[in-house]
């Protein structure tokens, strides 16, 4: 997985916007609040997840995902992008977005199947 695919994924969700995120990184924001943030320069991702799912990826695979940070009932895990297949990325993204947009958009989004 590299950058282009992850831009590709996130940027295909609704109402998404780029921003400059901290210093290094890039951010991705729904409905005004982040969800996603790119550190390109380490072929990485931030997402937001719960607790729960924090700390089963890291507890699966230490190598690809780490904890980043939490707040509130929020966990952040850092991914690297090497250590990721795509269907897992698209997940991990889009429930990201979820966590952050509003019920009404969330519930209004379905994802595209690919087929390939």
């Amino acid at each position: 997985m590299g950058v282009e695919e992850f831009l590709e994924i996130v940027l295909g969700l609704p109402e998404v916007e780029q921003r400059d995120g901290h210093a290094s990184t890039t951010g991705f924001r729904v409905q005004g609040k982040g969800f996603c943030y790119l550190d390109e320069a380490e072929a990485s991702v931030m997402v937001k997840a719960t607790r729960e799912e924090q700390a089963a990826l890291v507890a699966e695979d230490p190598e690809v995902f780490t904890a980043s940070w939490t707040s509130g009932r929020f966990g952040w895990v850092s991914i690297r992008l090497a250590g990721v297949d795509r269907d897992e990325l698209v997940e991990l993204v889009t429930e990201g977005w979820r966590l952050s947009a509003s019920k009404r958009l969330a519930a209004s989004y379905t994802p595209a199947v690919d087929h390939s």
